[in-house]
């Protein structure tokens, strides 16, 4: 009887593990709309990706490109976290140029996560130049302006919240009026950004938890946001909109329980032309 109690345990336990191993295969598309009370205002298509980890990605170039290619987008904001080892930035190539492939008319832009800068000094600077060679603008902690039907979008890039690499006030040096679509990796930077005017934030970080049974309470050194459970999905902090994207790979064991691996597309709504200059407080 003992004898066979642990041969279905063992049976149990291979099941949910492998359970929990296609669910790294069962990729989500998820579709947000911000600002909708803008009316007939015209809108950014935002694809969003996050947190590739690709040591542990389970998802082919080809069928990411499969999956989007009849996806109109005007611009790609890729939030953190493509990689962790060396060895692996080869791999990062087919993915970029799938990203090409799709035409974003406005660009692909990107800000690096805790797992990139483990890599350091030349190995960081080859990751950074794999991107930019690859159309790829990394912003680290500085933004840029872009015009869509007339009215400029800010993007803000903020660096790494969670290794200390963030400065807000660099990141906004020089703001105009217009959206302000911010990109980082860590959200818990939005509890420090009261003053800072943003329509629009991206982040990641989190993977959903991964592994969460039933709550990811392995995320609770993460900062304050896990610890009150916004680890995913849409959320205000000051009266301003926040993303937190799920990720598309994994880190540590390649399972997922009670999440998916996302791919996020986000229409924002855009503000009216104006001449104002600042748009910062």
């Amino acid at each position: 009887m003992k004898s066979l109690f642990f041969l279905l345990l063992a049976i149990t336990l291979f099941y949910l593990i492998l359970k929990a191993y296609k669910n790294t295969k069962d990729i989500v598309i998820n579709r947000v709309n911000i600002n909708d009370s803008y009316g007939h205002a015209p809108a950014l298509k935002i694809l969003q990706l996050s947190d590739l980890h690709l040591e542990n990605i389970s998802i082919s170039p080809e069928e990411l490109y499969d999956k989007l290619s009849a996806e109109p987008i005007d611009l790609i904001a890729i939030t953190g976290d493509f990689l962790d080892r060396k060895r692996t930035i080869p791999r990062l190539v087919p993915y970029l140029k799938v990203l090409n492939q799709l035409q974003p008319k406005y660009g692909i832009y990107a800000v690096l996560g805790n797992h990139d800068y483990v890599l350091r000094g030349s190995n960081l600077e080859t990751l950074i130049e794999t991107l930019e060679s690859h159309q790829v603008k990394v912003l680290q902690n500085e933004n840029d302006t872009i015009v869509v039907h007339g009215r400029a979008v800010n993007i803000i890039g903020i660096d790494d919240f969670s290794t200390n690499r963030s400065n807000i006030e660099e990141a906004y040096k020089e703001i105009k009026y217009g959206t302000n679509l911010v990109l980082t990796h860590d959200p818990n930077i939005v509890l420090h950004m009261k003053k800072h005017h943003f329509d629009y934030l991206l982040s990641g970080h989190f993977h959903g938890g991964q592994i969460c049974y039933p709550k990811a309470y392995h995320l609770a050194k993460m900062g304050k946001l896990a610890r009150m459970n916004v680890i995913k999905g849409l959320h205000m902090q000051d009266g301003k909109p926040f993303y937190i994207n799920e990720g598309l790979g994994q880190t540590g064991v390649n399972i997922r329980v009670g999440s998916r691996p996302e791919i996020t597309i986000h229409t924002l709504a855009l503000k009216a032309a104006s001449q104002k200059k600042k748009n910062v407080i």
